[in-house]
C-alpha cells in the first residue's frame, strides 16, 4: 500500500509530497493493491485521476443533500472528514472506520478537549497534515462522532443481515423500555448512537445491542424517567388546569405553579408547562395566565428594578409580576447594565495607569501635609453654609495631585471593566466591581470639590456688587463650574487646580451674567434710565483686551517691513520683548557684534522704514492726535508706549487666574 511520501519515492519524484488530509491520500491508502507495485506512469495517472475527482468539491454538497446526511456538525473539520470517507473510502474501509469511531465514542469524556489529529487518527489510522492542532471539546466530539457513524453507515449500504450482532429497531426499544418512539429519537441526541441499515431494500435506523447496553449503563436516571412517563389523560389535564387556576388566583407565578403541580402529580415540569400552554392557546377566553406571557416593556422593567433597589425580595417580585425568579434576576441585571453603560467615566489618561505595581501607590492613603496647616477662623455673622466651608482644610499641592490621580485612575479601571460587559448576559460580579469603583471615584471627587468651595465664594464676592444682587445664585452657579472643572483638569501638566478653576468660574460668570441682565431688561424701572445717563469713568476690560490685540497685530505687521538685523535692533532698543528691558546702543552693538555708531545708523534707517509703513497702513499710534513726523525718540517712545500697554494688559490677564 502506497501513501504519503512513498508515492514520490516509488514514482521517482522524491521531492513531491502529498497532504495526507487530502482526499487523494485516502483513495490511495484505502485502495486494495493486490497486483504488482505501481510504476511511475501508472502512479501519476491514478494520482491525476484522484486529484481530478477531488477538485469537484461541490459534488460533496450535492451528495449530502441527495443522501439526506446530517448538516449540523459542530466542527467543520469533522464534516470534511465525513465527506472524504463517504466519497472516496471503499465499503470495507467505511465499515472498519464505523467500528473504530464507535469504539472511540465510548472513550470520549465530555469534560476533556481533543485535537482533530487524535480523532482523525483513531478513526482512519492516519495523521492529517492540515490543521492537526485544532481543538475540539469532548461534547462536540461526541456529537460529531455519532453523526459520522450514522452518515458513513448510510453510505456503506450495510444489509441488516450482515451485522455482527443483534440490531434493535426504534419500535423494539420503545416496547422494551415502555417509552414512545419519539423518546427513543430524543435519546439519540443524548448519546444513543444509531446506524443506517438496508432493511428489505430501504434504509432504516437501527441500534446495535452493545450500543444500547452502553447507553443504558450511563443513563440510568434518564431511562427510569422515561419509563415512568405515561400520556396525560383528560381527567389529569382538567385537574392540572383546576389547580393552576387556583394557585394563579392566589398570586403564584407560572414557574412556581408549574413546579408545585409537577411535584404533587408526579409529572415532569415540562409536561405541566406544555399542558397549561396548550390550554391557554386553545381557550384564550379561559386562559389560566391570560396576559401574563406578554413581553415586558421597558417601563415595567424599570418598575421592577426600582422595587428591587428599594429592598423588595425577588420572591415577592416574582409573585407580583407573575414571572419566574430567573426572569426577575435577568430583568434587574439588564436594567443595571443599561445604567452602568451611561455612567460618566470620562477620564484624563496617564501612562502610569498601565504600569504594573502602580495600583497600590495610586489608591494608597492621602499623603500627610508637610507642615501643619492652620485652620482659618470664619468671620462672625456668616450664614451656616459659608461658615461650614472654613471647617474643611485646604489641600496641599501633593495632596491635590494624589487625589486627582486617584480620581482618574478609578474611572480608568471602571471604564476598562465596563468594556467587558456582555449586554445580553451581564454578570452581577462584574457590575458590582464597576459600581464600587465608581462610588470611590465620586467620593474622591466630592473631597476635591469641598476643599475648593471657598474659592467659589471669593470669586462670587467680587462679582456680586457690580453685576448681580443675588450672591447665593452666583455661588450656586460657580459650584457647578467647579464640579465641571474637576472633571476636565489634567493634573499631569503641573498646574495648580485653583488657577484652572478660577479661570473656569470667571468664564462661566462672563457668559451667564449678561443673560441675566437681558432677562431683567423686561422689568426696567424709571431709576434705570437715570443710571444709564450717568457718565461711566471705569474702563472696560474686554475693550482694553481687544485694543491690545489690535496693537499687537499692527506692530507685528510694520516690523515685518524690516530685515532680521533691523528688527532685532528695534526690539532690543525699545523693549518690545517682554523678557528684557530696553538696551543702550552699546549693549545692542555688543549683542549683534557691531559698534554703537553702526547701531545708531541702522536704527535711524529702520525708523525711517517704520514711518513709511505707518503711513502706508494708515495706523494711528496711541494718543488723541495722529503722530507727526518727528525725532527718533518720538517714534521710539510711541512704540515703547504701545508695548508697555501690551505688557500691562497681559499681566492683568494672567493675574486673573488663567491657566498656563
Amino acid at each position: 500500500m502506497i501513501v504519503g511520501g512513498e508515492i514520490g519515492e516509488k514514482a521517482g519524484t522524491s521531492s513531491h509530497r502529498f497532504d495526507l488530509n487530502h482526499p487523494t491520500a485516502i483513495v490511495l491508502r484505502a485502495g486494495e493493491m493486490d497486483g504488482p507495485e505501481l510504476t511511475g506512469s501508472s502512479c501519476v495517472q491514478q494520482t491525476g485521476r484522484a486529484m481530478g475527482i477531488a477538485r469537484n468539491t461541490d459534488r460533496a454538497v450535492e451528495q449530502e443533500k441527495r443522501q439526506a446526511m446530517h448538516t449540523d456538525y459542530r466542527n467543520n473539520m469533522m464534516r470534511q472528514l465525513r465527506n472524504q470517507q463517504v466519497r472516496f473510502a471503499p465499503r470495507e474501509k467505511k465499515i472498519e472506520q464505523i467500528q473504530r469511531a464507535d469504539k472511540l465514542l465510548g472513550e470520549i469524556h465530555l469534560d476533556r478537549t481533543y485535537t482533530y489529529e487524535y480523532l482523525c487518527f483513531r478513526v482512519t489510522d492516519y495523521r492529517p497534515e492540515a490543521s492537526p492542532n485544532v481543538l475540539i471539546s469532548g461534547k462536540d466530539a461526541g456529537h460529531d462522532l455519532r453523526l459520522f457513524i450514522e452518515d458513513v453507515s448510510d453510505a456503506a449500504n450495510i444489509p441488516v443481515e450482515s451485522a455482527e450482532e443483534q440490531v434493535l429497531t426504534p419500535n423494539q426499544l420503545s416496547q422494551r423500555f415502555n417509552v414512545s418512539t419519539k423518546t427513543i429519537l430524543r435519546w439519540r441526541d443524548h448519546g444513543l448512537t444509531g446506524r443506517r441499515f438496508v432493511v428489505e431494500g430501504r434504509k432504516r435506523v437501527g441500534f446495535l445491542k452493545s450500543t444500547v447496553e452502553r447507553f443504558v449503563s450511563t443513563n440510568q436516571e434518564r431511562i427510569q424517567r422515561g419509563e415512568r412517563f405515561r400520556p396525560i389523560s383528560d381527567d389529569e389535564r382538567s385537574e392540572i388546569v383546576r389547580r393552576a387556576r387556583r394557585m394563579a388566583a392566589a398570586g403564584g407565578c407560572p414557574s412556581e405553579v408549574t413546579r408545585r403541580i409537577a411535584e404533587r402529580m408526579n409529572r415532569s415540569v415540562e409536561s405541566i408547562r406544555y399542558t397549561l400552554k396548550g390550554f391557554d392557546e386553545q381557550h384564550p377566553e379561559l386562559a389560566v395566565f391570560a396576559g401574563q406571557r406578554s413581553r415586558l416593556n421597558n417601563q415595567r422593567k424599570q418598575q421592577i428594578y426600582q422595587q428591587y433597589r428599594r429592598g423588595t425580595s425577588v420572591e415577592v417580585l416574582a409573585r407580583r409580576h407573575r414571572r419566574s425568579r430567573t426572569s426577575i434576576y435577568r430583568i434587574v441585571n439588564e436594567i443595571r447594565a443599561e445604567q452602568i453603560s451611561e455612567l460618566p467615566l470620562d477620564y484624563m489618561d496617564n501612562d502610569c495607569f498601565r504600569k504594573s505595581g502602580m495600583e497600590q501607590e495610586i489608591l494608597g492613603p492621602l499623603p500627610e501635609a508637610e507642615s501643619s496647616i492652620r485652620r482659618s477662623k470664619p468671620p462672625t455673622g456668616l450664614p451656616t453654609y459659608l461658615a461650614s466651608l472654613y471647617e474643611v482644610p485646604l489641600l496641599t499641592r501633593g495632596q491635590e495631585q494624589h487625589l486627582f490621580r486617584r480620581l482618574n485612575y478609578l474611572k480608568y479601571l471602571a471604564n476598562q471593566l465596563r468594556q467587558q460587559i456582555d449586554p445580553l448576559h451581564p454578570k452581577s460580579s462584574l457590575m458590582d466591581k464597576i459600581e464600587r469603583l465608581y462610588n470611590q471615584a465620586v467620593e474622591t471627587k466630592n473631597r476635591i470639590v469641598q476643599a475648593n468651595l471657598r474659592l467659589v465664594v471669593s470669586i462670587a464676592k467680587r462679582h456680586v456688587g457690580a453685576t448681580s444682587d443675588d450672591f447665593f445664585e452666583l455661588v450656586s452657579d460657580g459650584n457647578m463650574s467647579l464640579i465641571r472643572a474637576v472633571e476636565k483638569f489634567d493634573y499631569a501638566r503641573g498646574n495648580k487646580f485653583s488657577t484652572y478653576a478660577s479661570w473656569a468660574i470667571m468664564k462661566n460668570f462672563a457668559r451667564t451674567i449678561p443673560n441675566t441682565y437681558k432677562h431683567r431688561d423686561r422689568y426696567r424701572t424709571s431709576q434705570d434710565e437715570m443710571f444709564a445717563l450717568t457718565e461711566e469713568y471705569r474702563s472696560d476690560q474686554i475693550e482694553l483686551e481687544q485694543a491690545q490685540q489690535l496693537r499687537e497685530r499692527q506692530v507685528s505687521k510694520i516690523l515685518s517691513r524690516l530685515d532680521e538685523r533691523e528688527q532685532k535692533i528695534i526690539i532690543n532698543r525699545f523693549g518690545l520683548d517682554y523678557s528684557q528691558e530696553p538696551q543702550t546702543l552699546k549693549e545692542v552693538g555688543t549683542v549683534i557684534g557691531v559698534t554703537k555708531e553702526r547701531v545708531r545708523q541702522l536704527e535711524a534707517r529702520a525708523l525711517s522704514k517704520l514711518r513709511l509703513a505707518v503711513q502706508d497702513e494708515k495706523i494711528e499710534p496711541p494718543g488723541e492726535e495722529p503722530l507727526r513726523r518727528g525725532s527718533v525718540h518720538e517714534i521710539g517712545a510711541a512704540y515703547l508706549q504701545t508695548e508697555s500697554d501690551s505688557r500691562s494688559a497681559s499681566t492683568r490677564v494672567h493675574h486673573r487666574g488663567a491657566p498656563s
